[in-house]
């Protein structure tokens, strides 16, 4: 009888179709050839740190360890795959290499990869299809699960460990004193890499050197290996409860921003705080409402029903992802485990295009995860990339943060001058100013407020009362507090009718809200406005004035501040530099719209 001819090509080895046919006794008196090109080719694999390739090479090991008893001999056939064959590997040449060797051979073909054993069959070659389907019953590290624990922890030469509890009580326990030995490291990884094969639930996310991190189910399996780390480890996390929003116990206010007004959220946390355990919750929270909610994920680790889909990178692109689904038009995407810049320019571009986006992100405080979009974004474009900043910590919502724009001073300063558009972080829940963002020179400044005491909220609560009621009576009043005076400026017509008409009311006033009102007139001025035209001539601005005499003198304002006080030349003119600071201020305000204003000195 005529020795059995096989030839295996990379699949086959990887999942490991030879050495248990052997084992079972499929295999005896045979010649099982190895293509130098699969040999070859998982040489490159084992070189880049990926495990297929330090399984295949095993496998020829064992394969030789196993046939010296039965009768298998092997040996390498075919020729080396040259650099452009390499290249070229994607489109099936090392494949095509393989199946030249079972032609010259006269062999059959063992394959795992159904197109390679379609083609086969095209070209009249006898091959052989193996897909085990049989799913392995236990997953290798569950044994040393329990009901509350959060992730586990493997390394070579060290006793296992494992995170039990829940966020806010997790204590770090030892499950042997024996240390993980590199066998058990093997068996694991080897156990691993078939159920990611054959399971329907499993996934490589990420195959770098010395990494890997696969998706099964619920658990994120974390593998490294030298020369990445120092020895074989192996991590599992997983998710220890689900939650709905309602278990967070969430205020109504933040319930109804979150169902209303917040569409650029940012949840953020430091590491093992439970914010994906509340993106998940949050996803289904819009999904309950009728929105359309997918995910972008890597890895997938989201526990959200199937109503949602998850996206991992498209060919290990988010943007190439997110070309995808602005065809889609989802209501909301979930962006998990924000670290890259190319991540955060794209949730800027998708939430930039209108779709509603909530971002995860590691941080130990939320102004951190706010500047992380300040070099990555204009300033004034902020807010409405980012809305809301809800803060995790030990499982709940410690802070919730709201962003807003004005232009105002910012705290601290007294010239009015210095008036420029602020990013005002706020909290959510007091309404109490926490941080200010604003430009400050040619640096953006991110300044904390300091605390109010019950008593500044309560000084803060009045003003804003008498403001109001002020604004009825002056349109133009407009208050701020100043070392514990309520001071309103106005323009001079309502400066006139508040401290003549109104005076008493304001006296009435201040004792029912036991605070001190003083108005003022905006343009601090005690002469009369006059017309005046303004002409550009020869690099200067001319003013002409009507109403007044020559030599008398003027006070010019750009807005609200005083910029020039000056003589009434011939002509009834005055005459400005542009390079001037004061030309430069009125210039400023001519190009914005606004006309600067003259007054007579009396």
């Amino acid at each position: 009888m005529a020795q059995q001819r096989i030839v295996p090509d990379t699949s086959a080895l990887i999942n490991q179709v030879i050495s248990s046919m052997i084992e079972r006794g499929e295999i005896k008196d045979s010649e099982i050839i190895v293509p130098l090109a699969a040999l070859d080719e998982l040489q490159a694999m084992a070189s880049k740190g990926r495990i297929e390739g330090v399984l295949g090479l095993r496998e020829i090991k064992r394969i030789r360890e196993l046939g010296s008893g039965c009768g298998v001999e092997v040996r390498f056939g075919g020729e080396r795959p040259s650099l452009e064959d390499i290249k070229l590997a994607r489109g099936g040449r090392i494949d095509a290499l393989i199946r030249d060797v079972a032609k010259s051979e006269g062999a059959s073909l063992y394959t795992s990869d159904y197109v390679q054993y379609l083609v086969a069959e095209a070209e009249n070659l006898p091959a052989r299809y193996f897909q085990i389907t049989e799913p392995r019953k236990e997953v290798p590290f569950e044994r040393y699960l329990t009901e509350d624990t959060m992730s586990l922890h493997l390394k070579v030469g060290a006793p296992p460990m494992a995170k039990v509890g829940k966020p806010g009580e997790i204590r770090l326990v030892r499950l042997r004193e024996e240390p993980f030995t590199r066998d058990e490291a093997d068996s694991m990884i080897n156990s691993l890499m078939w159920t990611v094969k054959h399971s329907d639930n499993a996934v490589i996310e990420i195959a770098r050197a010395g990494a890997t991190v696969i998706q099964l189910g619920q658990y994120r399996i974390s593998i490294t290996r030298p020369p990445f780390s120092d020895d074989v480890e192996i991590t599992v996390v997983r998710p220890v409860v689900k939650l709905s929003i309602y278990d967070y116990k969430l205020s109504e206010r933040l319930l109804k921003r979150l169902s209303t007004r917040a569409e650029g959220i940012l949840i953020a946390g430091p590491p093992g705080s439970g914010k994906t355990t509340f993106a998940s919750s949050l996803a289904e929270y819009y999904w309950s409402l009728g929105k359309i909610v997918k995910t972008f994920e890597s890895p997938r680790d989201l526990q959200v029903g199937p109503e949602i889909t998850q996206l991992a990178p498209l060919e290990g692109d988010f943007e190439k992802s997110a070309e995808i689904l602005l065809l889609i038009r989802p209501d909301f995407t979930i962006f998990d485990e924000m670290r890259k810049p190319k991540d955060f320019q794209v949730y800027i571009d998708m939430r930039l295009a209108g779709v509603g986006m909530v971002g995860v992100i590691h941080a130990s405080d939320p102004i951190d995860a706010i500047q992380r979009f300040i070099s990555k974004t204009e300033l004034g474009m902020l807010p409405y990339i980012v809305d809301t900043v809800i803060f995790i910590r030990e499982g709940r919502v410690d802070k919730v943060y709201e962003l807003r724009q004005t232009v105002r001073i910012p705290w601290g300063m007294t010239e009015r001058d210095l008036a420029r558009p602020i990013v005002e972080v706020v909290d959510l829940e007091t309404s109490q100013l926490v941080y200010e963002i604003y430009t400050f020179g040619d640096q953006i400044t991110v300044v904390q407020v300091p605390g109010h005491s019950k008593a500044q909220r309560e000084l803060e609560k009045r003003a804003r009362a008498a403001e109001r009621l002020l604004r009825r009576l002056a349109g133009s009043a407009q208050a701020s507090l100043e070392d514990g005076r309520l001071v309103v400026r106005c323009e001079r017509d309502d400066y006139v009718r508040l401290t003549e008409k109104y005076a008493g009311r304001i006296r009435r006033l201040e004792q029912k809200l036991g605070i001190k009102i003083e108005v003022e007139p905006r343009i601090p001025s005690l002469g009369s406005e006059v017309d005046a035209t303004i002409n550009d001539a020869d690099g200067k601005l001319e003013i002409l004035l009507s109403g007044v005499e020559e030599g008398q003198r003027v006070s010019v304002y750009a807005g609200e501040r005083h910029v020039l006080t000056a003589t009434v030349g011939k002509g009834r003119k005055i005459k400005v530099s542009k390079k001037s600071e004061a030309g430069a201020a009125i210039l400023k305000h001519l190009l914005a719209g606004e006309k600067p204003r003259v007054f007579r000195l009396s």
